[in-house]
């Protein structure tokens, strides 16, 4: 088996060469990442085919192909490591990300558990899901009375008159039974078997395979469907089984559902990928939310949707505007956030730091349309502004009394309470005076 880790935007180069994969390898990966959809037009959102080498974009996660794995890691800068121990820590704080931007509970010695250094992003993510499904079933499957009718030869329930005066008048010798039955055969089971399924034919890791078969032996009498057949929107969790609701969200996430897609087909092939864009948005959203949590500040994400035009005849609205986050007081929007998954620069080496034209103009036309007083541009801190992260620079809107922002945030610090709180400070104007000035 070939395994190769490349960071986003890197290359993987093939044919001859101590570090090269073969050519028929690289086409597999390629034919994997155009089955995707994520990949776009001949799966070049995930990986240009070159002459030389495959190149990995913006999206990150895990392309398998027989006799091939290529996993595509973040650029997420991390100290004091280099080589496979830099993997395993991205890796860490890719999961992390994750499970903020999911909502999930991973305690910190399911965490210690993983093997960073040696498993791909896609079998600690199995791993994980596979430590907790069997924690729970150990605690018992979730049961539900269903409905069932049936032909007996004793009563069970209550009898059905019309059918047994109609269907069944020329069998005495059977009762038309409705009763209801304790079963474990409820879409929430049928959810966490199909997952299992699907982890089982995307495993390569021994270990991984020997826990998803042992639940495949408790989930043996639970109906199999496939992926696309699942009613997710009828599955309800309550007080009863609220405990599953880790476990739901990432069946969601291993099956397609959120952020990633899975493919499988004739090329035989598994991918599990991650729009870095999306991800860092909705991680950024979940953080502020947790950080927010029990004051009259709410965060919603892609909200608004303010038209810049308006037709003069008809009053139909053109240009619809979706910020990437809003953070409201009271209905007001008091602060704009739009998060930028690229690398800023020093000032020293660039006076407008990379921040783009079109980005600048779009969080101008913020300012009018939502009469924002503070506006954000969030990118993820690296090494080469320095030690800490936080505001790079400041500026005013002209024509409008708002004031634009420039940060960046550390994606490598555990917590991110600290940053949290200081989008939340007084210098933001959110949790003190709303018209208190800028630091």
């Amino acid at each position: 088996m070939i395994r190769r880790t490349v960071l986003e935007w890197g290359s993987l180069p093939y044919g001859k060469g101590s570090d090269a994969i073969c050519e028929s390898a690289a086409d597999r990966l390629v034919a994997v990442a155009r089955a995707s959809p994520m990949g776009g037009k001949d799966g070049g959102s995930i990986l240009i085919h070159g002459r030389r080498a495959l190149g990995a974009r913006q999206v990150v996660g895990v392309l398998a192909a027989d006799g091939v794995t290529l996993e595509i890691l973040p650029k997420i800068d991390v100290s004091g490591a280099d080589g496979a121990a830099a993997h395993g820590q991205i890796r860490r704080r890719l999961v992390h990300m994750l499970a903020v931007a999911l909502d999930l509970d991973i305690a910190s010695g399911a965490m210690t558990e993983l093997s960073w250094q040696k498993e791909t992003l896609l079998e600690i993510l199995i791993g994980l899901f596979a430590r907790k499904l069997a924690d729970e079933v150990r605690k018992g499957m979730p049961r539900r009375y269903l409905a069932h009718e049936d032909d007996l030869t004793t009563l069970r329930g209550q009898l059905d008159v019309t059918r047994q005066f109609t269907t069944l008048i020329a069998r005495p010798d059977r009762l038309a039974c409705r009763y209801d039955d304790l079963s474990p055969d409820i879409l929430l089971n049928q959810i966490m078997k199909a997952t299992v399924d699907r982890l089982i034919r995307a495993s390569a890791s021994a270990e991984n395979q020997r826990r998803l078969r042992e639940l495949a032996f408790f989930y043996a009498d639970i109906r199999s469907l496939r992926p696309s057949a699942l009613a997710w929107d009828g599955l309800i969790l309550d007080r009863t089984n609220n405990r599953w609701r880790d476990l739901v969200e990432l069946a969601r996430l291993l099956l397609g559902h959120r952020f990633q897609t899975t493919s499988s087909g004739s090329q035989n092939g598994f991918s599990l990928t991650f729009d870095m864009s999306r991800l860092f948005e909705a991680y950024v959203a979940r953080s502020l939310k947790r950080a927010f949590s029990g004051t009259e500040l709410t965060v919603h994400a892609q909200g608004g949707r303010l038209y810049c035009l308006e037709d003069a005849e008809t009053g139909t609205g053109r240009f619809m505007t979706k910020p990437d986050i809003l953070v409201k007081r009271k209905g007001k929007v008091e602060l704009i956030i739009d998060t930028k998954w690229k690398r800023i620069s020093r000032a020293v080496d660039d006076p407008k730091r990379g921040v783009s034209q079109a980005d600048v103009y779009q969080m101008m036309a913020y300012s009018q349309l939502y009469q924002c007083p503070e506006l954000l541009l969030l990118y993820p801190h690296h090494r080469g502004l320095g030690e800490d992260a936080g505001v790079m620079s400041i500026h005013s809107i002209r024509t409008t009394s708002s004031w634009l922002r420039t940060a960046t945030i550390d994606l490598t610090d555990a917590s991110q309470q600290s940053w949290g709180e200081a989008v939340g400070s007084s210098r933001f104007g959110l949790r003190g005076d709303p018209g208190s000035p800028p630091f």
